[in-house]
């Protein structure tokens, strides 16, 4: 066990803030002021021959906004509670020593994924395909975690995790796209002014929305705070929603930008015979660039041999029948994708990570009825959770950690009214702010939800000069939308992010 000591500085049943109590006359009492409930305990984690001293803090932290109304201020109030953990090594130099921003995306997932996946000192056993952990699953020390390099604060955004609005407040002013960044924004300067690390080197780390949101809290952070970065990191990344947009039935950048994945997935299902993954890909990939978008582009004036050239290589790449591709007009739309693909084999693919399969529930349905890769993991990351922080963190709350939460729909877009949901120009703008902010984007070729050739795409049409282009570097992953599901991957990553990490702080660790 990495817990050390069980000694925290509140108790795990204090009473929530803002809860409402009866004087012994039956009056109702004015609900108390929102407080931070935060508690804190001290671990230790062995990482090769180190062994590393750590406080951690968890809880739930205040968001005040200041109001201005005709001319007069009117007060600091406060509007949200914010869950957080946070991971402080002992001892450190706060000057030399790099704090990173964690959460993912959704929009409504909570940081649970890359908490216990990935970065955090303790991470779940899940298992992997054909070899899932039963319940009730373990959780284990991770001494390939971040915390080896840097210290760590998840975010757990409105009302996901146990973040909700203060008690009469409305949740929904926090579901779009502005006030989520400018909340956790908030939440990274108080933890940063309050923990003394203004000095210290900073990384701000997004998975899948949490990529649309990261860049866009990096250009905020540096504009609204002048709170410079030091590294993005952007774990499965979606930056511009059009580039996966197959909602608009005329968009047909989606469908030529999602055939690399389709034929890595059909690689993976054995519809490429002895090929190479990466002979696979190629040819795909220069297919997807060039040719692809032309026959798109002519619709229905293609000749017969063109159209049936077309349908003939569609077909052998994504793993499809010709008749099928046919019937789809050339345009193969992702679920329709993940069910189709072994329906003759009553078998779901994963969209999340497409190496997982599941048994169809009708062999004859349009769209799969579930992700088999999500129901896969969900299950191990809730056991774990909710045994971490009140066993091992020593935080008690009856509320519902809100792991991927549904409350936040409809979400917001309000302020891209109009145009594409694109945040590249506010990644352009950070980065010719900052010259020294360095980039790195993780792509696992399985993930059917954030493709790796759309999140190339969108960063080969950036407007930056090449010495701002050479500040991003990219890695590829055989795994899927939370790549470090896949031991080798998870392995592999956590080596590449520490290394992203300790050459970008721009001192010793």
């Amino acid at each position: 066990m990495s817990d050390d000591s069980a000694a925290t500085d509140k108790p795990a049943s204090a009473t929530e803030p803002g809860d409402v109590t009866t004087t012994s006359d039956g009056v109702v009492a004015t609900p108390a002021e929102p407080a931070d409930d935060l508690v804190t305990t001290h671990h230790t984690l062995k990482v090769g021959r180190r062994r590393l001293r750590y406080t951690a803090t968890t809880g739930r932290v205040v968001l005040r906004e200041e109001e201005h109304k005709d001319g007069t201020f009117g007060g600091h109030k406060a509007r949200a509670e914010l869950s957080m953990t946070s991971y402080v090594l002992d001892d450190a130099d706060a000057r030399t020593r790099p704090v990173t921003f964690a959460f993912n995306g959704g929009p409504g997932s909570s940081s649970v994924w890359l908490h216990l996946g990935l970065l955090g000192p303790r991470r779940v056993v899940s298992g992997d395909v054909g070899a899932l952990e039963a319940p009730p699953y373990d959780l284990v020390d991770n001494p390939e975690s971040l915390l080896a390099v840097s210290d760590l604060v998840f975010v757990d955004p409105m009302s996901t995790g146990y973040s909700r609005a203060v008690e009469g407040g409305k949740p929904g002013e926090y579901h779009g796209y502005q006030k989520d960044i400018e909340s956790v924004a908030e939440l990274i300067r108080l933890w940063t002014s309050r923990n003394g690390r203004w000095m210290s080197p900073k990384f701000v780390a997004g998975e899948s929305y949490g990529t649309l949101r990261g860049a866009a809290l990096a250009e905020h952070l540096q504009s609204r705070f002048g709170m410079y970065l030091n590294g993005l990191i952007l774990i499965s990344s979606v930056l511009d929603l059009s580039s996966v947009d197959f909602e608009n039935q005329r968009n047909d950048r989606a469908h030529a930008l999602y055939l690399p994945t389709y034929a890595a997935v059909a690689h993976f299902h054995g519809k490429h015979g002895r090929r190479s993954l990466r002979s696979v890909l190629d040819e795909a990939e220069a297919y997807a660039t060039r040719d692809y978008p032309w026959v798109l582009s002519r619709g229905n004036r293609l000749t017969t041999a063109e159209r049936a050239e077309a349908v003939s290589t569609l077909a052998r790449l994504s793993g499809l029948t010709e008749d099928y591709v046919d019937r789809a007009d050339l345009r193969i739309e992702h679920w329709r994708y993940f069910t189709e693909l072994l329906r003759d084999e009553r078998l779901s693919v994963g969209r999340l990570d497409a190496r997982f399969t599941g048994p169809a529930a009708a062999a004859i349905a349009e769209n799969m009825d579930a992700d088999p890769s999500h129901d896969a993991i969900t299950g191990p990351y809730a056991a774990a959770w909710n045994h971490y922080v009140r066993d091992e963190l020593g935080y008690g709350s009856d509320l519902h950690y809100e792991q991927i939460s549904r409350l936040v729909h409809p979400w917001s877009f309000k302020d891209f009214e109009g145009r594409p949901i694109d945040v590249s120009p506010k990644l352009e703008r950070a980065m010719r702010q900052n010259p020294h902010l360095k980039v790195h984007i993780a792509y696992g070729y399985y993930d059917g939800a954030t493709p790796h050739f759309a999140a190339e795409d969108v960063v080969a049409h950036l407007q930056l000069p090449a010495d701002r282009l050479a500040n991003i570097e990219h890695a590829y992953y055989e795994a899927g939308h939370m790549m470090y599901v896949h031991e080798p991957s998870r392995l592999r990553q956590s080596q590449d992010l520490a290394e992203f990490v300790v050459r970008s702080s721009g001192r010793a660790t």
